[in-house]
């Protein structure tokens, strides 16, 4: 599949070699056509724009890309660094300047709270990650998106009405009764992460075999858990546009397990305190990013085969940031 191809190319090998960009080198500023952003000049500044390597993360950091362009800034593209720990050290380390990240990320992962401890509320675990992080790492988060990329399980809309399982308490159930109905996909992240896998078989409360449980590329498991050919059941993100277009059924997280993920742009605090308008450029941005408008763009790279930088380029030109 072209994106999946387009993804898999700008991969940076695990570890911290990131100088290679996955949509090409950096380049001037320029106004971008004028647009609201060309109200917040920043000629003579540099920076370094990261993202993880997934197709949401792809699009969101060709926004930040293009919004520091419009204002006249210089950017480096370092987009699709693979994995959670290799695009925040790079970001710690000063490999790149800034790099959107989710709450939910950023209270388990990156500050080692358990899920169970999260503020359910979303203001309220944005406020309590932004300020250990600021304290703690010297980490600045920007104001939230709406957008909540949390977790889930999914299978085809038939097979859960065929299996009855609509809940994480279905799947519980039909897994501890008939364990190889229960079979499914996930990527190598979400198996070691204690939001993800564990958690959720913790919660709960069921024990999958190991060889029923596939870890394959997370593009891989929206064509996997149609067919049910290595997997009935996956792991996808609530912003992926791939769930409709597959015609899957989310599971309800009747527990609910899973932390909120709102996506918020994340800067090293001395490259904030040199350039603050940078909250001037991502504010009005992060207003828009909402669950459907991510989960549109998604699909316009997953299902319909646009690359993540025109379609960053659309939402920009829709909203009046760029003309």
């Amino acid at each position: 599949m072209r994106h999946m191809r387009r993804a898999l190319a700008g991969l940076v090998v695990a570890g911290i070699a990131l100088t290679t960009a996955a949509c090409g080198g950096g380049s001037g500023g320029g106004d971008a056509g004028g647009g609201s952003l060309g109200a917040v000049r920043m000629e003579g500044a540099s920076f370094k724009v990261g993202s993880k390597e997934f197709t949401e993360q792809l699009v969101l950091g060709q926004i930040a890309v293009q919004a520091l362009k419009a204002t006249g800034a210089s950017v480096e593209d370092k987009t699709g660094i693979q994995g959670t720990t290799n695009v925040r050290t790079a970001l710690t380390s000063g490999a790149i300047d800034m790099y959107w990240d989710y709450t939910g990320t950023g209270w388990t992962t990156l500050l080692g709270h358990t899920p169970a401890e999260a503020p359910k509320d979303s203001a309220a675990l944005f406020k309590a990650v932004a300020d250990e992080d600021l304290q703690k790492n010297k980490i600045k988060w920007l104001d939230p998106a709406p957008l909540n990329n949390t977790y889930a399980i999914a299978t085809a809309q038939s097979r859960a009405q065929e299996l009855n399982v609509h809940s994480l308490s279905d799947y519980a159930r039909l897994a501890n009764a008939d364990p190889a109905k229960a079979s499914i996909c996930v990527a190598s992240e979400f198996l070691g992460r204690d939001d993800g896998w564990p958690g959720v078989q913790k919660t709960y409360g069921f024990a999958l075999p190991g060889n029923l449980v596939k870890t394959v590329d997370l593009g891989v498991i929206y064509t996997q858990v149609p067919s049910g050919q290595q997997c009935n059941f996956g792991e996808v993100t609530a912003t992926d546009g791939r769930v409709a277009a597959q015609h899957l059924e989310v599971l309800n997280d009747d527990k609910k397990f899973f932390v909120l993920y709102n996506g918020a742009m994340t800067i090293r605090d001395d490259v904030f305190q040199k350039y603050p308008q940078l909250a001037q450029v991502f504010g009005p941005i992060s207003a828009k990013l909402t669950d459907d408008t991510l989960r549109t763009m998604n699909q316009q790279v997953d299902v319909d085969g646009a690359l993540p930088e025109e379609v960053a380029q659309n939402f920009l030109k829709e909203n009046g940031f760029i003309k």
